[in-house]
């Protein structure tokens, strides 16, 4: 096509020229009317010229106006016209296809990567100054935010935030704790810069990083522990030992009391021998004394022993020996365990179940100590009210099993909310610190999650697994 039109370019002005230098022969020559002549035959090929080039710029001004506004619902026509003007509307029609094409793909291509950032559970958006021009739901959900078009926004999230994400830099990381109902998240913040089209961008991740962090500190403390237990036991043991030993001598020592002041001593008594007589009754004195400090550092040495061997089974939990069990089931035989001591304290214990069965594979004697340590603690927190009530409730979706248990106590205090999960960690007068910490590792072995919240003046323990298949019957 553009070969033919260069032709026809050559041979237009090929002949312009001709006309040109006829004209001027003719005016030499004195030939006046033939240089007349080929004054219009020289006009004529110019406005030829200029109309068949103008038309050509016309079609081609059209294309690019619609292609700049969006619109490709023209089409140049191509029949009942000459064979250049056919041929060049072929061309343009076919310009504008392959334009369409091209915008197609391109939109395909950012509906897929829409999908892709809004099925990801990494949170992203796209700052330009201070105006995010993008965000992708899980930005929203791990934010706490309906909407979020400015970065100031991002002030009821933290006061501090915007200016945080002002100052990172590319590939600058930081971390940050955000509150909402349910728990207390631990964020972290991946900063990237780029440039569009001249315009900067900085890209900001975020990705919950709680459950790798209490694992992490989980696995800190089960260290902890277990070096703990090893070296109180290894230096405690000995005393408790040797404690007993002395405390059998001197019991057996009880039997003969003669022998306390030695083998005389009731015979210096007989002859009236005070002096040894209050020697005697000194080392008696002295030997009481030493006893009862013995049953002391014995009774102590077992207490401590006792309260290391408590801590032992929160480091020798055994791997989870998963196999089907009806949830149903082990919540209804677990109020049946505890309803009376909840009765005994004036406290309402009931269950709300889905209809049917719910199956999954759990180890059942761990996840029943949990839900017992769970209804115990919530028992004991209720304290003294008419209307105290403790409610197990079961759901469950394609995917997920969540199990609460809801009590209208008057909750956690936010000051000691954050270590309520901590190891050794407690508020009960006799408490050890181990039943929370210990249910959240049994249901972490277990791929699940248990946290807690408050929900319409409840107080909420939640115990969430995540399972591919959910058998409902």
């Amino acid at each position: 096509m553009f070969k033919s039109i260069e032709y026809k370019l050559y041979i237009g002005m090929a002949l312009l020229l001709a006309s040109v230098a006829a004209a001027t022969y003719f005016a030499i020559s004195g030939e006046y009317l033939y240089f007349g002549l080929s004054i219009l035959v020289t006009l004529w090929m110019l406005v030829l010229l200029r109309w068949h080039f103008s038309k050509f710029n016309k079609n081609i001004v059209f294309l690019l106006n619609a292609l700049e506004n969006g619109d490709f619902s023209f089409r140049f026509r191509e029949t009942r016209l000459s064979v250049r003007e056919r041929e060049l509307n072929r061309m343009l029609n076919r310009i504008k296809e392959i334009l369409i094409k091209a915008r197609n793909e391109v939109q395909e291509n950012e509906k897929f990567l829409s999908v892709i950032l809004e099925s990801i559970p990494t949170g992203i958006f796209i700052l330009s100054e201070d105006v995010v021009l993008s965000c992708n739901s899980a930005a929203l959900q791990l934010l706490g935010l309906p909407v979020l078009t400015h970065i100031n926004q991002l002030s009821m999230v933290g006061r501090d935030l915007p200016d945080t994400i002002r100052h990172l830099g590319s590939n600058d990381i930081t971390t940050i704790r955000v509150p909402n109902e349910r728990e207390v998240l631990q964020l972290s913040l991946r900063s990237s810069m780029t440039v569009v089209k001249g315009e900067k961008m900085k890209i900001i991740t975020l990705q919950n990083i709680g459950s790798e962090l209490e694992h992490a500190e989980m696995d800190s403390w089960i260290r902890l522990i277990r070096v703990l237990t090893h070296e109180i036991m290894n230096s405690i043991a000995p005393v408790t030992s040797l404690t007993d030993t002395l405390l059998s001598a001197y019991t057996e020592a009880d039997n003969y009391p003669e022998e306390v002041g030695g083998e005389d001593y009731g015979s210096d008594q007989a002859n009236g021998n005070d002096e040894t007589s209050l020697q005697s009754e000194e080392a008696f004195s002295l030997r009481q004394d030493t006893i009862e400090a013995l049953q002391t550092i014995n009774s102590t040495a077992h207490g401590l022993i006792t309260f290391v061997n408590s801590y032992r089974q929160f480091t020798g939990v055994p791997k989870p020996r998963l196999k089907p069990v009806s949830l149903t089931q082990l919540i209804e035989d677990t109020i049946a365990l505890e309803v009376s001591e909840a009765d005994r304290r004036g406290v309402k214990l009931s269950a709300e179940l889905p209809e049917g069965d719910i199956v999954i594979a759990i180890d059942e004697a761990q996840i029943r100590q949990v839900l017992i340590n769970l209804i115990k603690n919530a028992v004991e927190a209720i304290g003294v009210r008419s209307d105290a009530s403790i409610r197990v409730v079961l759901k469950a979706t394609e995917d997920k099993v969540i199990l609460d248990v809801y009590d209208n106590g008057p909750g956690i205090p936010d000051d000691v909310l954050p270590d309520i999960f901590v190891p050794f960690f407690t508020t009960k007068e006799q408490g050890n610190g181990i039943g929370l910490s210990l249910s959240r590792y049994i249901v972490r072995l277990h791929g699940g999650t248990l946290t807690y919240f408050r929900e319409g003046g409840w107080t909420v323990f939640r115990l969430l697994f995540v399972v591919r298949n959910v058998l409902q019957e």
